[in-house]
C-alpha cells in the first residue's frame, strides 16, 4: 500500500487529483485484536478537502464529462480486474483495520469488492432509456426521451463495519454513471480505501474522479465534505443519528442524500420450522462480523411451543464459536471494531441486567490471553426475560447480542417485529411457504428474508424506512440515484389543420 514509512508505522495519506498528499496532522489507527499500532492516518483538513473538491469539479469539466457508458463500463471492469489482481493487499489491509476473521474478509468484503465493479459496468452497459410517442389531442405527435447526466460532485461516506465492500457498492456506480466522488471512510478503517486508491491509479482513472480524504465527523474531513458548497449528492451508510446531522448540512443547498442507516431486526420463529435450519441460520444473522453489520439480527420471537428447545440451540451454537486472531482458521468470530465501541456495547449489557434480563450465555469480556488483552474482545450474549417494550430491546446495539422472546400468534408475532422505529430488515422462519411469503409482505422493513439471511441480488433494491434510511441502492435504483434525468422532447408533426388537411 502506498504510504510513508517510518520507524514505528505506516503513514496512510489522501489521495487527491490523481496523487497522493501530505498532511499537517496525522491520527493512531490501533488494532482491534490486540491494540497494536497499524498506521498513522495524514487528517485532511479543510483545504485538503476544498482542493479534492475543485480536482473533482475539473475532471468532470475535463473529457470524463464527455466518456460514454460504454467507455465508463470498461473502466469499471479494469477496476474490478485490478482488485482481483491486489487481492492479498486489500486483504491485508480489512483484516489490519478491521480484526476480522481471513475467511469472512476473503469470501464477503474482498470478493464483493470486484463483483460490485463489475454487477454496475454491466447495467451500465446495458441500461436502456425511456422513450415515449406522443400523441396530443390536436394531433401533434412528438417523440420524447430521457438522458441520464451525472449528479456530479458526489460525497461518499461509509462506515467501518463493512468498509470496503460498503464503499466499492457506492464508487461503482457514481462513476458508471460519470460523476466525480469525494470519499470518506471511517476513521476506524482508513487501510483498504487507501489500497483502492492505488487501484483506480492503476487502473487508468482521469485524475480527479476519485478522491480520498481521510479524517473525522465534526469539524474534520466528514463536516467539510458534507457543507462543502460544491457538492452535488450525498450517499451515507451508517448511524441514524449521523444520518440526521448530515440531512441538517444537506438541507440549505436542497442536495439529493441516499442513507442507509441503523436497524433493529426481527426474526420470527414459527413453530412449524426446521429447527435445525432455523438456528443455523439465527446464529449467522446474530453473530457474523461480531453482530457488526446493520442487517443483523437483534431480536429474536419465536412461537412459544418450541421456545425453549431454540433458546437451548442458539446457546449451544453461541457457545461454540472460536474467538482468536484472524489468521488462525479456527477463528470464527473477531473483536469489536475499537475498546470504545465495546464501552458503548457493554452498556447495554449492563441495562440490560438492570431491566430485568436474564443472560442465558455470554454477557462479559473473554480472557484470550495476555497478548490479546489490548483488544476490543466481547463474548457472543443473548438473553431472555425481557418484555418487548424494553429500551435494550428497541435500541440499537451493533453488537453479538439479541433478545429472545416468545409469542403466540402469527399477529401478534407481525406486530412486535413492526413495532419499531427502525425499519431495515426481517427474517421469517417457517415451513409453512404460504405464511413466509403473508408474513414477509407485512414487514415494514427494505429487506425481507424467509428461511434465509443475507443473501440477495445486486441488482435488487436496498435499503430501509423510518430511522434505517431514506432512498434504495442496487441495479437501476443505484444508477436513479446518481443520475439526473433530462427529457427531450421532439416534434414529429404538427396539428392536422381544422378543415382536416394534413400540417
Amino acid at each position: 500500500m502506498t504510504a510513508t514509512t517510518t520507524l514505528s508505522a505506516i503513514t496512510l495519506r489522501n489521495f487527491v487529483g490523481g496523487r497522493f498528499v501530505e498532511a499537517d496532522r496525522a491520527f493512531e489507527k490501533r488494532s482491534p485484536v490486540d491494540g497494536a499500532l497499524v498506521a498513522m492516518v495524514a487528517e485532511a483538513d479543510r483545504n485538503t478537502v476544498d482542493s479534492a473538491m475543485r480536482s473533482a469539479r475539473t475532471a468532470l469539466e475535463g473529457p470524463w464529462g464527455r466518456t460514454g457508458a460504454g467507455e465508463r463500463a470498461a473502466l469499471l471492469r479494469r477496476i474490478a480486474d485490478r482488485i482481483d489482481a491486489r487481492f492479498d493487499d486489500l486483504l491485508a489491509a480489512e483484516v489490519s483495520d478491521t480484526g476480522k476473521p481471513l475467511h469472512l474478509a476473503r469470501g464477503l468484503d474482498i470478493a464483493r469488492a470486484a463483483a460490485n465493479f463489475r454487477a454496475f459496468a454491466d447495467m451500465m452497459a446495458s441500461a436502456g432509456i425511456d422513450s415515449y410517442l406522443t400523441e396530443m389531442p390536436d394531433g401533434r405527435r412528438a417523440l420524447n426521451y430521457a438522458l441520464r447526466k451525472p449528479v456530479g460532485i458526489v460525497g461518499v461516506i461509509v462506515p467501518w463495519n463493512l468498509p470496503l465492500l460498503l464503499l466499492t457498492w457506492k464508487v461503482a456506480p457514481a462513476l458508471a454513471c460519470g460523476n466525480a466522488v469525494v470519499v470518506k471512510p471511517s476513521e476506524e478503517t482508513p487501510s483498504s480505501a487507501t489500497v483502492l486508491a492505488e487501484i483506480m491509479a492503476e487502473a487508468g482513472v482521469p485524475e480527479g474522479v476519485f478522491n480520498l480524504v481521510h479524517g473525522f465527523g465534526p469539524d474534520s474531513a466528514g463536516e467539510f465534505i458534507t457543507t462543502h458548497p460544491d457538492l452535488d449528492g450525498i450517499t451515507f451508510t451508517g448511524e441514524s443519528s449521523t444520518g440526521s446531522t448530515i440531512m441538517r448540512a444537506a438541507a440549505p443547498y436542497v442536495r439529493p442524500v441516499s442513507f442507509e442507516l441503523g436497524g433493529k431486526n426481527a426474526a420470527l420463529v414459527f413453530d412449524d420450522v426446521d429447527i435445525d435450519r432455523a438456528v443455523d441460520g439465527l446464529t449467522r444473522s446474530i453473530f457474523t462480523n461480531t453482530g457488526q453489520v446493520c442487517l443483523c439480527t437483534e431480536r429474536v420471537y419465536i412461537q412459544r411451543p418450541i421456545f425453549d428447545e431454540v433458546v437451548a440451540r442458539l446457546v449451544d451454537s453461541a457457545e461454540a464459536l472460536r474467538l482468536g486472531r484472524p489468521e488462525d482458521e479456527a477463528t470464527t468470530t473477531g473483536p469489536l471494531i475499537s475498546t470504545a465501541h465495546r464501552q458503548k456495547v457493554l452498556s447495554y449489557l449492563e441495562l440490560a441486567r438492570d431491566e430485568g434480563a436474564r443472560v442465558v450465555t455470554g454477557g462479559g469480556i473473554p480472557d484470550l490471553g495476555s497478548d490479546l488483552s489490548g483488544g476490543a474482545w466481547i463474548e457472543p450474549t443473548l438473553w431472555t426475560g425481557l418484555a418487548h417494550n424494553a429500551r435494550v430491546m428497541r435500541e440499537e446495539v451493533f453488537g453479538p447480542v439479541a433478545g429472545l422472546i416468545p409469542f403466540d400468534t402469527e399477529e401478534e408475532a407481525i406486530g412486535l417485529a413492526n413495532d419499531t422505529k427502525y425499519g431495515l430488515a426481517a427474517s421469517v422462519w417457517t415451513n409453512d411457504l404460504e405464511r413466509g411469503h403473508r408474513v414477509a409482505g407485512s414487514m415494514r422493513v427494505g429487506i425481507s428474508w424467509v428461511n434465509n439471511w443475507f443473501m440477495r441480488d445486486l441488482r435488487s433494491p436496498f435499503g430501509g424506512a423510518g430511522l434505517s434510511g431514506i432512498g434504495r441502492e442496487g441495479g437501476m435504483h443505484s444508477l436513479a440515484f446518481y443520475t439526473e434525468p433530462t427529457n427531450v422532447c421532439v416534434t414529429l408533426s404538427d396539428a392536422t389543420p381544422s378543415d382536416g388537411r394534413q400540417a
